[in-house]
């Protein structure tokens, strides 16, 4: 064995090797708890030893993409974490995704296995890819995780480094087909440090998890690290607003992510003022655009709690830029500076960067980022092709680096050819007090180019009598330039998303 041979394993940082660190660490402190199940650090790195060894039992081999598609569960994130451990590459996939759409994923990642919920396995087979690949459920696997007095694992058992594909981590698709971005150890390690960094994150913090952990925000951003320090972590199925408030108050939880939507639906619910949430000191929102009534209305009944805007896309690991909670004044509306190993700068179409002040494209070099899109060449290298990795976000960046997300390029309007941004619409409609949630686009016209149209779910209880497309095009004319008031306003029951709270904009526009 050569000098370099011997030095490379001692030197590795994976994804399976931090979570056997913290078990080494605090052996005995509590990891993970779901529903009646408790897992120890050690445990937990046990069973994703037990689950790594499997797995490659199965005939799979380092390199293999496993897809994974099931609700939060401590079997999914156990899943993810073996895969890690064993060399597999990770495919998350949204489990509101049925036939083609899921087909799509299977076909696209190359995926050689798959693990579903009991619940979801049939929708798997039922598709072309499905119906020949090896589909187990995740509640099989329930015996290997929990096999008493596991071997630990050698030294040389899983041969997997750094720079190995950890994951396919696939865009959310609300513009476009969704693309599969390459994540390494190497990037999702760096992220998380970026995350304990920038989030203040410890072993004292109680958490609960309950976004969607195919998603990377609630996986990458707040699980992983959450583990790394050795915190204490409840993960829930789903985030049902009434569910979450009496888990925060019953479990003394000290933080607490949620996407936009649903802090909206908290901002709403009455218990929120009603709960003891005094443990609650940290409060993260992210993933989508917070509309800043909404945000207000939230600090002002709960003025202890710290708020974190938590900004960036998958592609990044998700994170990408922090505005901390001593922030939020001076800086309303922003997104925050880039985090620790994120470097970043604002530029126009032609990739010069812009000044202080002037409307642009955020683009990044960040070790977090991924190698580039599986099997998208073009799109891989339409996204780096200045050197550095184009967001597709809008932003302003002020003079101490403040960025202030005006839009997706993709969903800025263009008028009678003057584009407007649909956020700045939307926080006008979100100032009606019979608003319960709104989305802006663009529908193709004729005279127009993009008509602006709304989008508005009234609160409950709330009649048509009450809130009207007048009162919105009245509000809205009162606040900003006419030319920024939809030309139309739809009415709907809910406005369609991905199960990450993220609303789809791109079936509102068709």
């Amino acid at each position: 064995m050569s000098a370099m041979s011997q030095i490379t394993p001692v030197r590795r940082s994976t994804i399976a090797d931090l979570i056997r660190r913290t078990a080494g660490r605090t052996p005995e402190a509590t990891a993970v708890v779901f529903g009646d199940r408790t897992w120890s650090y050690r445990g937990l790195d046990d069973a994703v030893t037990a689950l790594a060894r499997h797995l490659l039992g199965l005939g799979l081999v380092p390199g293999d993409r496993v897809a994974a598609i099931g609700l939060n569960s401590d079997l999914y994130a156990l899943t993810f974490l073996a895969c890690a451990r064993a060399g597999l590459v990770h495919v998350p996939v949204n489990f509101q995704m049925r036939g083609d759409e899921l087909d799509y994923f299977f076909t696209d990642s190359g995926a050689k296995a798959v693990f579903a919920d009991a619940a979801l396995a049939e929708h798997v087979r039922a598709t072309p890819t499905g119906a020949v690949l090896e589909v187990r459920t995740f509640e099989d696997l329930l015996p290997v995780v929990t096999a008493p007095e596991v071997p630990r694992a050698g030294d040389d058992e899983f041969a997997v480094t750094d720079t190995d594909i950890a994951q396919l981590l696939y865009t959310s698709g609300t513009t476009s087909a969704p693309k599969g971005a390459i994540m390494t150890h190497r990037a999702l390690v760096h992220h998380y440090l970026s995350c304990l960094d920038g989030l203040d994150l410890s072993a004292e913090d109680r958490w609960v998890h309950a976004l969607p952990l195919y998603h990377s925000a609630q996986m990458h951003v707040f699980l992983l690290p959450a583990l790394i320090t050795g915190a204490y972590s409840v993960i829930v199925p789903s985030p049902v607003p009434d569910e979450l408030l009496t888990l925060i108050e019953e479990q003394r939880i000290t933080s607490f992510f949620a996407a936009p939507t649903v802090w909206v639906a908290m901002a709403h619910n009455p218990r929120l003022t009603e709960a003891d949430l005094s443990s609650l000191r940290r409060a993260y929102y992210g993933a989508s655009i917070m509309p800043g009534p909404v945000l207000e209305r939230l600090r002002t009944a709960l003025p202890e709690l710290g708020f974190y805007n938590c900004f960036g896309q998958s592609e990044m690991g998700p994170l990408c830029t922090v505005l901390r909670p001593e922030e939020h004044d001076d800086h309303p509306g922003s997104a925050g500076r880039p985090a620790l190993f994120v470097e970043a700068k604002v530029v126009d179409s032609q990739g010069d960067e812009v000044g202080p002040g002037e409307q642009g494209e955020i683009v990044y070099r960040s070790p977090h980022l991924c190698e580039g899109y599986w099997n998208k060449p073009e799109a891989t290298q339409e996204a780096f092709r200045t050197g550095w990795f184009h967001s597709g976000d809008l932003v302003v960046r002020d003079a101490d680096g403040f960025v202030e997300v005006v839009d997706r390029v993709k969903d800025v309007i263009n008028t009678g050819g003057v584009l407007v941004a649909s956020r700045q619409v939307e926080d006008a409609v979100f100032e009606l007090e019979e608003v319960a949630e709104v989305a802006v686009v663009g529908v193709p016209d004729d005279k127009w180019i993009e008509a602006i149209t709304a989008f508005v779910v009234r609160k409950p209880g709330v009649g048509d009598d009450q809130l009207t497309a007048t009162t919105v095009t009245d509000h809205v004319r009162s606040r900003l330039a006419p030319f920024k008031v939809p030309k139309a306003v739809h009415f709907v029951e809910e406005l369609p998303k991905n199960t990450a709270g993220k609303i789809l904009k791109r079936r509102l526009r068709s």
